[in-house]
C-alpha cells in the first residue's frame, strides 16, 4: 500500500489496530512472565542484591545503543520485519537464561555474569519491539481518538501483564526456572508468525537508512521524553525488586498484586485516555504524577497482602494513566514521517530510566536493606516530573494546538 493511497482510518477499532493490538499481547506476554521472575531466578543462584539490580536494568544498555539505529531503521525499513527480528532475540535470551547454570559449569564463568550477557542480547531486541509496535499503532488511529486509542493500545502490556507474572511464578514452582524459560522462549517464536497477521498499514519508509543525530532523536519530542524518564526512573523499581521486597518482608501472594494493578489499568487506561482527549495532557498528567509517587511511598510501607493490592489500584491511576499519555504526546509532536524517530525518543528515555532506576535501587537496598527508604528514595524524580510539566505546560500545550490543527502530517 503506498503512501499516496493511504487514508486515516475513521474508526478506532479497525482491523489495523486490532491485529497490532493483538501482537501486542504476545509480544509482551513472554517478556511479563520472564522480567518478574528474573530477579528471584537470580536470587536462587546466590547473586546480591547490587549484582540483580545491575542485572535487571543491563537489558537497557543495549536498548539505548540501538535504540539511535532503531529511529532511523523504522523510518527506512519495513516495520514488521523488524519487529519479527525483536521477537527472535527475545527468545533466544529466554533460552540463554534456562541454560546459563549449564554454560557457568561447561565456561567456568559465573552464572549471573552468563545472565548479564543474554540480558543485553535481550536489549537489542527490546530497541526495536515495543518502539515497532508503537509506531505501527500511531498510522492505525483517527485523530480525534488519539490519545483514546493510545491508551487502549496500552492494555495489550496490561493484559500480559495480568497474567503474565501470576503464570511465570506458579510455572517456576511448578516446574523450575530453567523448563519456563524454555517455555517462554517457545511462546516467543509462535509469536513472530502472528506478525504476519498484521494488515497492511503505509509504507512510510524510505528504503535507505540515514544515521543522523537528527533521524536517530525527535527533538521535538525532548520534553515529553523528559517527563518519561523522570516517571519511568521510580516505576522501574517495582519490576525489579517488589517481588523481592514483599519476600523480605513475608507478605506472601504478592504476585496478585500485578495482577489487580493490570484488571484497573484496563478501567483506567481507556478512561484516561478519553479525558486526555477532552481536557489535554497537562490536566491529566499533574494528579497521575502525584499518584505514582504515593504509591511508591506506599509500597515502602505495606505490611500486608491487602495494602500492596490497594496501591495497585492507586498506581493503576497513576503511572497507568500518564504513561500512554507521554506516548502520545511524543507522537502527536512530530510529522507523520519522523514517528520512528519519536517512538526511538520516547524508548531512549524509558530505558534510560529502566538502565538507571533499577541499578540505584539495588544500591539503595545494598546499602539500607530492603526497607521502606528505599521506595521513598525512588519517589523523588517522580515528584520532579511534575514540576517539569508545570514548567514546560506551554510548549505542551502547543504540541496538541499543532496536532489538532493538521500541522503535524
Amino acid at each position: 500500500m503506498e503512501k499516496e493511497n493511504w487514508t486515516q482510518p475513521e474508526k478506532l477499532w479497525n482491523p489495523m489496530f486490532i491485529s497490532v493490538f493483538v501482537c501486542s499481547i504476545a509480544f509482551n506476554m513472554s517478556a511479563q512472565m520472564s522480567n518478574s521472575m528474573l530477579s528471584l531466578y537470580a536470587k536462587s543462584t546466590g547473586a546480591p542484591a547490587d549484582q540483580i539490580g545491575t542485572l535487571m536494568s543491563m537489558f537497557a544498555l543495549t536498548a539505548l545503543i540501538f535504540r539511535f539505529i532503531a529511529g532511523p531503521a523504522m523510518n527506512a525499513y519495513n516495520r514488521k520485519n523488524l519487529l519479527q527480528m525483536a521477537m527472535a532475540l527475545f527468545g533466544t535470551a529466554y533460552l540463554g537464561f534456562s541454560f546459563s547454570p549449564k554454560l557457568a559449569e561447561i565456561t567456568g564463568i559465573n552464572v549471573i555474569t552468563i545472565m548479564k550477557a543474554f540480558r543485553l542480547l535481550q536489549g537489542i531486541g527490546n530497541a526495536f519491539g515495543n518502539a515497532c509496535l508503537l509506531t505501527i499503532v500511531a498510522d492505525c488511529m483517527p485523530k480525534e481518538s488519539f490519545s483514546s486509542g493510545m491508551g487502549i493500545f496500552a492494555l495489550a502490556q496490561s493484559v500480559a501483564q495480568a497474567i503474565g507474572p501470576t503464570v511465570g511464578k506458579r510455572l517456576s514452582n511448578a516446574f523450575g526456572y530453567n523448563t519456563t524459560y524454555i517455555l517462554t522462549s517457545l511462546m516467543m517464536f509462535t509469536s513472530i508468525f502472528l506478525v504476519a497477521f498484521i494488515v497492511k498499514v503505509p509504507n512510510r519508509g524510505t528504503g535507505k537508512m540515514v544515521i543522523n543525530l537528527n533521524n536517530m532523536i525527535a527533538k521535538e519530542a525532548l520534553i515529553p521524553a523528559l517527563i518519561v524518564f523522570l516517571v519511568s526512573f521510580g516505576f522501574t523499581s517495582i519490576n525489579a525488586f517488589f517481588l523481592v521486597y514483599a519476600e523480605e518482608r513475608g507478605i506472601e501472594g504478592a504476585t496478585w498484586y500485578f495482577t489487580v494493578n493490570a484488571l484497573a489499568l484496563m478501567l483506567t487506561k481507556p478512561l484516561v485516555g478519553k479525558l486526555n482527549d477532552k481536557y489535554g495532557f497537562v490536566k491529566i498528567a499533574i494528579p497521575a504524577c502525584r499518584l505514582t509517587g504515593i504509591s511508591l511511598i506506599l509500597i515502602g510501607l505495606s505490611t500486608r497482602l491487602w495494602h500492596l493490592l490497594a496501591v495497585a489500584v492507586i498506581n493503576s491511576f497513576g503511572y497507568g494513566a500518564v504513561q500512554p499519555a507521554l506516548q502520545s504526546m511524543c507522537m502527536k509532536s512530530v510529522p507523520t514521517s519522523r514517528r520512528g524517530s519519536a517512538s526511538s525518543t520516547n524508548y531512549i528515555a524509558l530505558d534510560s530510566a529502566t538502565l538507571l532506576g533499577p541499578a540505584v535501587c539495588g544500591y539503595v537496598a545494598s546499602v539500607l536493606g530492603y526497607v521502606p527508604a528505599m521506595w521513598l528514595v525512588m519517589a523523588v524524580p517522580v515528584f520532579i516530573a511534575i514540576v517539569c510539566v508545570l514548567a514546560f505546560r506551554g510548549r505542551l500545550d502547543q504540541i496538541e494546538t499543532d496536532f489538532a490543527a493538521n500541522k503535524m502530517n
